[in-house]
C-alpha cells in the first residue's frame, strides 16, 4: 500500500523567540507545502519518530527507541497537551512484527511525550487527536548511544511491516538537524540535576518555567551571535540532506557519535528519528525527495529542514 514521508524539524522557540518576518514566511510556506503533501497523500496511519527531552523518558531507564502503544503530550512549551490519537492496534502488530526481525525494541503501554512529538502533529494535522498515530521515541539527547546503524535496522523493519498493512502510512520525522540548546547532561551533573534527569518524575509547574527561560535566554543569546555553545552548521545539515536525497542510506552506518556532536552540536543525534524514517520509505523500495527546505535559524536554535518524499513510483 502507498507510503510516503515528511521530515520536519521542531522548535520550542517558535513563536516566542521569532527571526525576522520573511524567514518566519519562508518557513510557513515550507510547512504549508508540506501540508499540501500530505492532504493529497491523505494517511490513514502516521508512524511518528521523535526524540524526547527529559519530560517523559528518564536515566531511570533510557531505552535507545521504544513504540507507544498509548501516549499522554505534556502540554511544554505551548505544545499541546493530552491523549494523542495512538493506533493501539496498529502499534501492537508492528511492535511485534519488529521484535520478530530481530531488533529489541521497547514497548510502552503509557508513553508521555513533549512538543517534539506534538509540534509536528499540530504543525501538519492541526491537533494531537485528528489522526492515528503510531508513536516511536528515538533518544536524541541521553547519551551514551548506540549505532546509527541500529536506527536505520529500526526504521526498516518498522517500514517493512507498516506498508504491509493495507494502509496509507506516512512517516515523520521530528527533530532538529545542527543544535545544541542547553539540554541537561548527567555526566558531571550536581546532585539535584542528576536525580532530576534520573528519577522520571515529571517536572512541576515551576520546574518547567525555569527550563524553558533558560532555553529562551539560549536563543536569544544565539541570535546576538554571544553564545559559547556549538553553532548551528549549514554545511553539515546540507550533506545529511543530501545523503537522505541520495538514497544512499547504508552510508549512514559510517556515521559516528563523535562526528555528530562535533559537526552538529550535542542535540544532532535528532537526526536519528529522520535516519529511522527515510529507512521507514526506503524499506518499500526507491524513494525520491519531493521538495526540501533548509534554513539556519539561531533565533531557534535550529538548522531548520522541512522535507518531503515518495516511492519513485509515487
Amino acid at each position: 500500500m502507498p507510503v510516503a514521508l515528511v521530515g520536519l524539524s521542531h522548535s520550542p522557540l517558535i513563536g516566542s523567540n521569532q527571526p525576522a518576518p520573511e524567514v518566519v514566511e519562508t518557513v510557513d510556506q515550507a510547512v504549508d507545502d508540506a501540508r499540501s503533501f500530505v492532504r493529497d497523500f491523505d494517511p490513514d496511519l502516521v508512524v511518528l519518530y521523535a526524540p524526547d527531552h527529559y519530560n517523559g523518558f528518564f536515566y531511570e531507564k533510557m531505552p535507545p527507541f521504544c513504540l507507544g502503544t498509548a501516549a499522554r503530550a505534556v502540554g511544554d512549551f505551548g505544545s499541546a497537551a493530552g491523549e494523542i490519537s495512538v493506533d493501539a492496534d496498529a502499534a501492537g502488530h508492528i511492535a511485534a512484527r519488529v521484535l520478530d526481525a530481530g531488533i529489541d525494541l521497547t514497548i510502552s503501554a503509557r508513553m508521555r511525550v513533549d512538543h517534539g512529538f506534538a509540534q509536528p502533529l499540530e504543525m501538519l494535522f492541526g491537533g494531537i487527536g485528528v489522526v492515528p498515530v503510531v508513536p516511536v521515541f528515538v533518544n536524541g539527547v541521553a547519551a551514551p548511544f548506540g549505532p546509527v546503524s541500529r536506527v536505520r535496522a529500526l526504521g526498516s523493519a518498522i517500514g517493512t511491516t507498516a506498508a504491509a498493512l493495507g494502509r496509507r502510512v506516512l512517516f515523520v520525522a521530528s527533530g532538529g538537524l545542527s543544535h545544541d540548546p542547553p539540554v541537561p547532561v548527567l555526566a558531571g551533573a550536581p546532585p539535584r540535576v542528576a536525580d532530576a534527569l534520573t528519577d522520571g518524575v515529571e517536572p512541576t509547574r515551576e520546574q518547567r518555567a525555569r527550563s524553558e527561560q533558560r532555553v529562551l535566554r539560549a536563543g536569544i543569546e544565539y541570535a546576538a551571535g554571544s553564545t559559547a555553545r556549538t553553532p548551528i552548521n549549514p554545511a553539515w545539515d546540507e550533506l545529511v540532506l543530501d545523503t537522505f536525497k541520495s538514497g544512499r542510506l547504508s552510508d549512514i552506518d559510517a556515521w559516528s557519535n563523535d562526528w555528530f556532536e562535533r559537526e552538529g552540536g550535542g542535540s544532532s543525534h535528532e537526526v536519528r528519528t529522520w535516519i529511522a524514517a527515510y529507512a521507514s520509505l526506503a524499506a518499500s523500495g526507491p524513494y525520491r525527495m519531493r521538495s526540501r527546505f533548509y534554513r539556519a535559524i539561531p533565533e531557534w536554535i535550529a538548522g531548520f529542514a522541512v522535507t518531503t518524499a515518495l516511492p519513485v513510483a509515487g
